[in-house]
């Protein structure tokens, strides 16, 4: 008798995610203490895994939180992990750490996005950096995407705009390959068409040449320009689907000179 295996079954979406991994039946055995045979008869629909077999190839797989539940719902359990909004009473302490972290962050920038890179939360020194910006980029809900290389956003303003937008199409292709996210692709695609503005004179120069140890973005600002390097920070062991796919971003200072500005905004 032939098994006929549908593509949303939990084997094919675990057969799937075993491919993108780039991983043979062996290596994910050896890592979930399974046996090869039965990892082939659970992506072919001839075993059917418990929960907890799901949940550990899940694991082991490195599958975003959503999709772990996804697989659960595919292999005829209930979700594990809740889906909150950002308002609910139960992620009140989480709430008021991301303030208080960005606040204590001022005078460099910093916000909060969600998976497809729409701003949950961002501080004063964010507000800096946009002002200006048509109304259009601003409303609600704002995409730092979009705001960062539309035409009309900071894209003008960014005097290593190639290599910025070339490091956050790449950045964006990464978390693409790793979960599978159609609002992050709609959000790629928009952004990847944008046209590129007109280079100006002394675009790809350094005013005052500095070592640095990453790539920086350098945006001009009321006559200056400022340098600054990402860091992006996410949560460790999430059981929650939205707080897994929350990540915070802080711009560090890249130079003294943008160091010494940014204080001096801050009185």
């Amino acid at each position: 008798m032939t098994t006929v295996v549908s593509d949303t079954g939990v084997g094919a979406l675990l057969r799937g995610w075993r491919e993108r991994r780039r991983m043979s039946q062996l290596e994910l055995a050896l890592r979930a203490d399974s046996s090869a045979r039965h990892i082939s008869f659970v992506e072919t629909g001839r075993s059917r895994p418990s929960e907890e077999m799901i949940l550990k190839l899940a694991e082991h797989l490195d599958v975003p939180v959503r999709d772990r539940n996804a697989l659960l719902l595919a292999g005829g359990y209930a979700p594990r992990y809740a889906e909150s909004t950002l308002d609910a009473p139960e992620l009140e302490t989480l709430r008021e750490g991301i303030d208080r972290l960005l606040q204590g962050y001022d005078p460099y920038p910093a916000l909060v996005v969600d998976g497809s890179y729409t701003v949950v939360a961002a501080n004063r020194a964010i507000g800096l950096l946009i002002a200006g910006l048509p109304e259009h980029l601003l409303t609600p809900p704002m995409n730092v995407m979009r705001i960062t290389l539309h035409p009309e956003g900071l894209a003008p303003r960014i005097r290593n705009l190639r290599e910025w937008r070339g490091h956050l199409l790449a950045q964006m292709e990464r978390q693409i390959a790793y979960a599978r996210s159609d609002a992050l692709r709609a959000v790629y695609e928009e952004v990847a068409a944008y046209p590129l503005p007109e280079a100006h004179p002394g675009d790809a120069e350094d005013p005052e040449p500095f070592p640095y140890f990453a790539l920086p973005l350098q945006i001009e600002h009321d006559g200056r320009v400022l340098s600054f390097v990402s860091s992006i920070s996410t949560f460790n062991t999430p059981m929650d689907v939205t707080v897994a796919e929350l990540a915070i971003e802080t711009m560090l200072p890249a130079d003294p000179a943008t160091v010494e500005y940014l204080r001096s905004l801050s009185g």
